[in-house]
């Protein structure tokens, strides 16, 4: 079986700013690429997941966020990158309900079941508590960090075979 890190997007890959969905504002925490390259070298598949409520509200659009995810997939493949799958809800629970948004764990099963991956194996990288529920429920072992940190800051937390 494989294993994988899964990540949320605001806060763990990107600055959280609250509701990011223009490119001007999408910057890449320091550090991002050295340590999915180290995580990708010790044959880690790398999975977002992350609640993007904002489309539910109709502060912006689908197409914002899959404008802002391009960009995103398009500097991971320059830094030779590959993430294997990018999960988001769309969801808000008071506009609508679902079971993807965390801290539900559909879209971390679907990436189990898809990938062949070993819950025991891998980790769940959050900046909320309900990233770390999702992973648990999953059984995933969820890393809550400060949001807009360096990921050098919880490698002691990973296990390198």
């Amino acid at each position: 079986m494989n294993k994988a890190i899964f990540l949320d997007r605001d806060g763990v890959i990107n600055f959280e700013r609250g509701y990011t969905h223009r490119l001007e504002d999408f910057k890449i925490l320091p550090d991002l690429m050295e340590v999915l390259t180290l995580f990708q070298k010790n044959g880690y598949h790398l999975i977002i997941v992350s609640n993007q409520s904002g489309i539910a509200k109709g502060l912006y659009t689908q197409a914002d966020v899959e404008v802002l995810h391009a960009y995103l997939l398009e500097e991971f493949k320059k830094n030779n990158i590959k993430i294997s799958e990018v999960y988001y809800c769309v969801h808000h629970p008071d506009v609508s309900k679902c079971i993807c948004r965390k801290p539900d764990s559909l879209f971390v099963e679907k990436g189990l079941a898809r990938f062949n991956i070993d819950p025991k194996r891998s980790y769940f990288i959050g900046d909320k508590e309900r990233d770390t529920e999702a992973a648990e429920k999953a059984g995933v072992k969820g890393i809550l960090i400060e949001a807009n940190i360096s990921l050098k800051t919880i490698l002691n937390q990973i296990k390198f075979d």
